[in-house]
This record gives C-alpha cells, sequence and structure tokens, in this order.
C-alpha cells in the first residue's frame, strides 16, 4: 500500500514539473475572464504543428508577441490544430459558439469565436 502510495506521489510530482503554464501577452489563460474570445491558427514555416493566436480584446502592437499563446518560459505552443485548442479551451470554462472565415489574397482563415460557459 505504501509503495503504491509514494508512487502515486512521484508521477504527481513529475506531471506538475511538466506543466505548462499557457498565457497570452503575460496573462495566463485562466486570468482572462472574457465574455468571448477568439482564436485561430497560424501557421509555422515547415512544420506540421501550428501556432495559435488568441484575442480577448487586448491590445496588440505586435501580432506576434501580443497574441500567441506561450508557456511559461515565453516559448511558443504548438498545436496539432486549432481545434486542438478548441477543445483545451474548454477547460478554461469556454465552449465554440461560432466559427467563420476570411477570405485573402493568400487564401481563407477560419476564426473560431468561444464563448464563456
Amino acid at each position: 500500500m505504501k509503495k503504491s502510495i509514494v508512487l502515486a506521489v512521484l508521477v504527481a510530482c513529475f506531471a506538475w514539473s511538466n506543466a505548462k503554464a499557457q498565457k497570452v501577452k503575460n496573462v495566463k489563460l485562466s486570468d482572462i475572464h472574457s465574455e468571448y474570445i477568439e482564436v485561430t491558427a497560424v501557421k509555422r514555416g515547415f512544420s506540421d504543428k501550428i501556432l495559435i493566436s488568441l484575442q480577448y480584446g487586448q491590445k496588440i502592437e505586435s501580432f506576434n508577441e501580443d497574441s500567441i499563446i506561450r508557456d511559461d518560459k515565453n516559448q511558443e505552443l504548438e498545436y496539432n490544430s486549432a481545434l486542438d485548442c478548441v477543445n483545451k479551451m474548454k477547460d478554461y470554462g469556454y465552449e465554440l459558439f461560432q466559427v467563420y472565415v476570411e477570405s485573402y489574397e493568400s487564401g481563407n482563415q477560419k476564426y473560431y469565436v468561444l464563448k464563456r460557459k
């Protein structure tokens, strides 16, 4: 019994040490209490992974610095898709509200609007 408790504690400590705080413009996602937020995918050069731009009403002077989701070491977090991020935002109390597409000369861009539950 003691071995299983010690093992569980070690696993929890290891998981905690690898946890990454997610933030946008130095604001933790858990501290964002906007009614609506908008996320969109940002393609990376030679990677299958994408970055996520998250806007909640913050002032954006530099798109890359002010809207990309980063970890606690200020490294850009990579996602598999925009829906990957939408699914993870459920943990922060948001649900998908609307999806819209804007057309540009370079192609189409999907925007996901999430609403606080």
